[in-house]
């Protein structure tokens, strides 16, 4: 194996090989191309020396590791009603942090210059350079992009440059990517990082999944994998999707539809944040809905695990709340087959790991081994 310095990086930052002893068994290089690489990545500034490990006789070895605090990632979680930002080290630890009310549906402009905002502030108090930037958005967006497409609850979203917007504020690689794929990559590298498949539902004011196959992020051929909201169910003909078809899932057991009911029913609701805090406040209609919903959503996920066999679920999002999981966990159970659910784990993931998930993307996008290699004109 002819091992580049990128794939050395890999390597330590993996923790399959963290001492030069350990490198050269892996790699086979010699120890003066070894040594060459190495120099090349300490100097760089994306590998440090220093401890010994544990000796079993002999002279110990001395530790190398990626250093994790010499740059840092911005991230933002953009939902429907919602917005977070952070700054965090590249082992995603937070050192920065803000959120606060911010309408999707104001658009581009108003959303990602107040995103902005909160980044050149956040970076005045921590004062890092800046490796990369993540963006989480509630649409599709195809592999490689950093638009969304045709985002049915994004008006004036289709299309529009979000790395150009942000790269006048902060000069750094800008990647998006859809919220259910990025909280599944999130929760995969956070919980879950030996899991073969994992799925996470994001139920809020729509419906989306995300899914991690073999440690990666499954995205289909243009990025469509997972977008179960729009799958249709065949008794509600009169529910209109604002996708423009009927019977859409999302137009059925979606927060916004929940919330609509509610609203019928003389109990005022805008969203999938406004059902939850009803259904937490033990309002019977709110919680009867709920359930509902949760079983409609466990007729698509029973389809979803007899195709995909995930070894964990995670139900996440506004409606991620124990009646809602219990009305999935009723019907998924019962229609699905044995085999696709007896090492299957249901688990209630709260608002998601969207955030986490950005940061893993930036980082792994931006000391991949083709990227380092490039970075150091290998």
């Amino acid at each position: 194996m002819s091992a580049s310095a990128g794939e050395l990086l890999q390597l330590v930052r993996s923790e399959r090989a963290t001492t030069r002893k350990a490198l050269l068994t892996s790699t086979g290089l010699s120890r003066t191309t070894l040594t060459a690489r190495l120099d090349q990545l300490l100097g760089a500034g994306l590998l440090t020396e220093g401890g010994y490990e544990d000796s079993t006789g002999g002279r110990p070895a001395r530790q190398l590791r990626f250093d994790d605090g010499h740059a840092v990632v911005l991230a933002a979680s953009i939902d429907t009603m919602h917005a977070e930002a952070a700054v965090t080290d590249l082992a995603g630890r937070r050192l920065a942090h803000r959120a606060g009310e911010l309408r999707v549906a104001d658009g581009p402009e108003v959303v990602l210059g107040r995103t902005a905002e909160w980044f050149e502030a956040m970076l005045a108090e921590v004062g890092r350079p800046v490796c990369g930037i993540g963006i989480s958005v509630p649409g599709p967006v195809e592999p490689g992009r950093t638009h969304v497409n045709q985002p049915p609850i994004m008006p004036g979203w289709d299309g529009y440059p979000i790395d150009t917007h942000l790269r006048a504020h902060i000069d750094a690689p800008v990647l998006v990517d859809n919220d259910a794929n990025l909280m599944a990559l999130g929760e995969h590298r956070a919980h879950h990082p030996d899991c073969a498949a994992l799925v996470v539902v994001k139920a809020s004011t729509g419906i989306g999944a995300g899914l991690v196959i073999g440690g990666e992020v499954y995205r289909g051929i243009d990025g469509g994998a997972g977008d179960i909201g729009h799958v249709r169910l065949p008794d509600h003909p009169e529910a209109r999707c604002l996708c423009g078809s009927t019977g859409c899932l999302a137009a059925v057991a979606g927060g916004g539809a929940l919330a609509a009911r509610l609203t019928d029913l003389g109990l005022p609701t805008t969203s999938g944040s406004g059902v939850r805090e009803r259904i937490l406040a033990g309002e019977p209609a709110a919680v009867r809905l709920a359930e509902e919903a949760g079983r409609q959503v466990g007729e698509v996920l029973a389809t979803l695990v007899c195709v995909v066999n995930p070894g964990v679920l995670v139900v996440a999002g506004d409606l991620a709340e124990p009646h809602f999981v219990a009305g999935v966990r009723e019907v998924l159970y019962r229609r699905a087959l044995p085999r696709s659910t007896r090492n299957l784990r249901v688990e209630i993931g709260g608002r998601g790991e969207a955030l986490g998930g950005a940061v893993a993307m930036v980082v792994e996008s931006v000391f991949s081994a083709a990227a380092v290699d490039r970075r150091l004109g290998a």
